[in-house]
């Protein structure tokens, strides 16, 4: 059990799957059966109780990541698995309780953008004003998942070259923010609540709280599955076991979703709570837990 635990912490962290094994002095195949074990029980657990959110204000984005290789290599590549390539982090945002209540992992595609905004719409239990960036696949996506009962705006930013920038030099350097423009869709959004400034945030707790989702270094994930487990695990940290230092508890308790603080051994009994709840292997053979 404590083993279990300190597997459980270390990857509710972010940490790699190798740097686990390490800390915990287990194998690599230990540690990985433990983050898919973990990762779907609590893919269940927050789409049973992320529901009937009562928000107003809801944001949406995405971020890159990639798994095996980039998608311009895999051409190149040896062994390439079906799923390797570039992998998006869908996720919609509760601007005022921080509430993260809904999450896609996918490609860049419109279908994706279908499956986020329709999942966003059947967790959300009052009409909402949202926010997104002006993505084109975006308008049909919302409006098919909210038939226009929706306050729809679009933060548009137009960008232009990094400041002095001269060749091979500014490769890695983000393009620079020449200016933003807000766009009324449908509905009658506030146009002083548009923004997507706490979703970006929350991108970059991403980068910097998964190992994974580093850039321009070798850390990158192996398994499209394993890191759709990871980001699910940090979503759970993130909805239920941190507290945040502004409303002084949880999000999901700010947002009505749970009356207590988690800890990582709460996760721990979801994945226990799974074990027992699955069909009993039987024989000498059935594996023995932690």
């Amino acid at each position: 059990m404590k083993s279990r635990t300190l597997i459980n912490r270390l990857l509710v962290d972010g940490n790699p799957i190798h740097a686990t094994s390490r800390i915990a002095d287990v194998s690599k195949n230990t540690v990985t059966k433990l983050l898919e074990d973990a990762g779907r029980a609590c893919a269940v657990y927050l789409d049973e109780k992320v529901k009937g959110v009562e928000s107003k204000h809801v944001q949406a984005d995405e971020i890159w990541s990639f798994c095996y290789a980039k998608a311009k290599n895999i051409e190149g590549a040896k062994a390439a698995p079906a799923n390797a390539g570039d992998i998006w982090t869908w996720a919609a945002m509760d601007r005022d309780s921080k509430l993260m209540i809904s999450y896609t992992i996918g490609d860049r595609s419109g279908a994706t953008k279908r499956e986020i905004m329709f999942h966003s719409a059947s967790r959300v239990a009052t009409r909402i004003q949202l926010t997104t960036d002006s993505h084109c696949a975006y308008l049909e996506a919302v409006t098919g998942a909210f038939s226009g009962d929706v306050d729809y705006a679009m933060l548009i930013r137009h960008y232009g070259n990094p400041t002095g920038s001269k060749g091979h030099e500014s490769k890695y350097s983000p393009s620079e923010c020449t200016g933003t423009a807000k766009e009324a869709i449908f509905g009658n959004p506030i146009m002083e609540d548009v923004g997507t400034s706490h979703i970006e945030r929350q991108n970059l707790k991403m980068r910097m709280g998964m190992r994974r989702f580093t850039s321009l270094t070798n850390a990158l994930s192996k398994k499209a599955e394993n890191h759709a487990f990871a980001v699910v695990l940090h979503f759970m940290r993130y909805n239920f076991c941190r507290t945040h230092k502004t409303l002084r508890m949880t999000l999901a308790m700010a947002a009505g979703v749970s009356d207590r603080l988690w800890d990582v051994e709460d996760i721990g009994a979801l994945v226990e709570a799974a074990e027992e709840a699955a069909p009993k292997m039987r024989g000498p053979y059935r594996k023995k837990s932690l």
